[in-house]
């Protein structure tokens, strides 16, 4: 180091040193006050903001320390007439509310609070009354809280819903306009991890999207030229170019929003089913409690046994658990309309199933690949969806993706012509390539072509290269592989009948239950067919599982219909209660095994409830619970009745 270096090393040093000796013995430093403030200030904003989320808990707790506060000065008579006013005028609220469920035909466990409230100042027990308002307020906290948490995982989709789409003009410039805006047939640009705005068809040769908030696949999805793209995706680390395919407000992702607007403020009747309990256990509480009254001759035993006949977990537990289910399937990609299809699903013992695309994966496939006169299958299929390429039909659209399966790269193809409704002929290669139906070949090659032998549930597309025939690509709606297993699960779950309504002739229709272990079949069943049957079933509730527009009128005539959402039927999510987003029928049966835990927690959350608070009640008609104490034990009941009902937020 130089002389200079160290000079002003030693400048600065000293200077800092002495900097430092000027303070004051013992003075915090500036940082450590700064963390200080500013970590008053974040707990301060904190408290406010509870405070006007949870105001009534608040006000509570603000006139215990009041009223305690005064107690222990000469004007202690002042407070006690504080809390008397405070809790009469916190019935008085709970009263007008009940009387609101009495005229809506409900009966309400509120009657027991009340009276618990009025019977706990009249015998003198001022603050055990004030513990029950503290409860109740808390209660209604801790539901709130609840509701919130159980639905943040709905909430995410709405807030992700896209806003703006940029269009692109036909001289090539864009403009952002609102998603709104957006007409069919225009083109929209969607820029690196963006989401997808509306649906629309791919116009790039290529794109990476991630369909995870909208199926439940975890890994991006590659699509090529032509393929559809669903609104609410997100797009990859490339700009890429859609052409719409339906306005905003028909997309796929807009409807998934009105479906979870739907559900979230759906109310959730099992809170009916908890009233039910409401009136024997109202009475069994005024019977305990008058009876501890008599034998004793103490009336503040009527109060204790009131107090700890408090029945938060009836009024509570159950929507909980409820909201905790909903929130449950959406995070599995079930969308449920409404927290009553939850109790239907509890009971379901019969299901109807569509086959195409329900059973079917409603896509065809290629299975085979049969050259002729030499003609290798792989030399075949190149060439062939090589002209398919140029065509949408689907099964131009099965023959490309089935050479992509197989690692089979195409070639370009020229002066490509499609003749509607028989086939297409392009130039590939040096050969003249024709691919059709067997009538057209036979046309084009001038001889019969043989009929393929087929199986049931299949169907052939035939060839001619250079003017000759040259083999056929074989296709079929494959069952879904875990279709067979779904069913078989719904079984021992309890779903006794099992039946497939279908459109197609019976042969097809038969070879796809046979394969899934179905043995109600009807065949050629028109809408109407399908809506006939449900309405004829003998065993409810009955649930139908569908995924097209013709599914509508029979997904609305079930006791719960079930869309098979993932390939954008709007229709047909509309007209159901419950909306399958990925494309995978065993969401079917987890969302049977969802709806029936999710009502048996409900169920054992109002037991256990009700359960302990049998128990205190007897001790307390014994003398064995002071009021105060009462109050605080019912308390906990409260919580761990929520809390056992929020298990129905958890994965299994």
């Amino acid at each position: 180091m130089t002389g200079d270096a160290r000079e002003r090393a030693g400048v600065d040093a000293d200077g800092a040193l002495a900097a430092k000796s000027e303070q004051p013995a013992g003075s915090p430093q500036p940082l450590r006050a700064s963390n200080t403030i500013g970590r008053i200030g974040t707990t301060w904003a904190w408290a406010t903001s509870l405070i006007r989320r949870f105001p009534w808990v608040a006000g509570t707790i603000a006139v215990a320390a009041v009223a305690g506060a005064v107690a222990v000065t000469p004007w202690g008579a002042t407070g006690e007439v504080l809390l008397i006013a405070y809790v009469v005028m916190m019935a008085g609220r709970s009263a007008w509310a009940m009387v609101r469920e009495l005229r809506n035909g409900t009966f309400g466990v509120d009657v027991i609070a009340v009276t618990a409230i009025v019977a706990a100042v009249l015998v003198g027990e001022v603050w055990a009354a004030l513990v029950i308002v503290l409860m109740l307020t808390t209660g209604q906290a801790l539901e709130e809280y609840a509701a919130h948490r159980a639905q943040r995982d709905l909430s995410l989709l709405l807030a992700r819903n896209p806003q703006t789409a940029h269009l692109v003009q036909p001289d090539g410039t864009m403009r952002d306009v609102d998603v709104s805006a957006v007409v069919p047939g225009e083109h929209v640009l969607v820029r690196a991890n963006e989401v997808v705005p509306v649906d629309g068809a791919l116009v790039d040769e290529a794109g990476l999207f991630d369909e995870s908030s909208l199926t439940g696949e975890s890994l991006p999805v590659e699509k090529i030229a032509g393929d559809a793209v669903l609104s609410g995706s997100i797009n990859g680390s490339d700009a890429v170019v859609l052409e719409a395919t339906r306005a905003a407000k028909d997309s796929q992702y807009q409807q998934i929003v009105a479906l979870v607007e739907s559900a979230a403020a759906s109310k959730a009747p099992i809170v009916r089913l908890a009233d039910r309990f409401a009136l024997p256990f109202a009475l069994a509480a005024y019977g305990i409690a008058g009876l501890a009254w008599w034998l004793s001759g103490d009336p503040a035993r009527f109060a204790e046994v009131l107090v700890v006949a408090t029945p938060c977990p009836l009024i509570i537990a159950a929507p909980v658990a409820f909201m905790a289910g909903m929130s449950r399937a959406a995070r599995d990609g079930i969308i449920i309309r409404s927290s009553a299809t939850l109790e239907k699903l509890h009971r379901v013992r019969a299901i109807a199933f569509d086959k195409t695309g329900t059973l079917t994966r409603g896509e065809p496939a290629l299975v085979g690949v049969h050259g002729h006169g030499g003609i290798g299958s792989d030399t075949l299929l190149q060439l062939v969806a090589s002209v398919e390429s140029n065509s949408t039909h689907t099964l131009a659209r099965a023959a490309v993706r089935g050479a992509s399966e197989r690692g089979i790269a195409l070639d370009e193809s020229d002066d490509a012509t499609e003749v509607a409704g028989s086939g297409m002929v392009a130039r590939v290669s040096g050969h003249v390539v024709a691919v059709g139906k067997r009538t057209y070949i036979a046309q084009l090659t001038g001889r019969e072509t043989e009929r393929a032998s087929l199986l049931r549930g299949e169907m052939a597309v035939y060839a001619a290269i250079d003017g000759a025939f040259a083999g056929v690509l074989v296709f079929r709606d494959e069952v879904r592989p875990n279709a067979a297993a779904t069913l078989a699960g719904l079984r021992r779950h309890g779903v006794a009948s099992m039946t497939m309504l279908t459109g197609d002739d019976r042969a097809t229709a038969e070879h796809v239950a046979e394969a899934v272990g179905i043995e109600d079949v009807h065949a050629n069943c028109l809408p109407i067919d399908k809506v006939e049957f449900i309405s004829r079933s003998i065993t409810h509730p009955i649930a139908m599982v569908g995924d097209g527009i013709n599914d509508a009128p029979v997904l609305a005539a079930a006791d719960i219909g079930i869309a098979m959402g993932a390939r954008g039927a709007t229709a047909a999510s509309e007209a159901a209660d419950i909306v399958i987003l990925p494309d995978d029928i065993a969401r079917v049966a987890h969302a049977v095994t969802i709806g029936r835990s999710t009502v048996d927690i409900a169920l054992q959350a109002i037991w256990i409830g009700i359960g302990l608070s049998v128990v205190l009640m007897i001790l307390a008609a014994f003398g064995l619970v002071p009021a105060i104490v009462g109050a605080w034990l019912q308390e906990a009941i409260d919580v761990i009745a929520i809390l056992w009902a929020l298990r129905a937020s958890r994965s299994r």
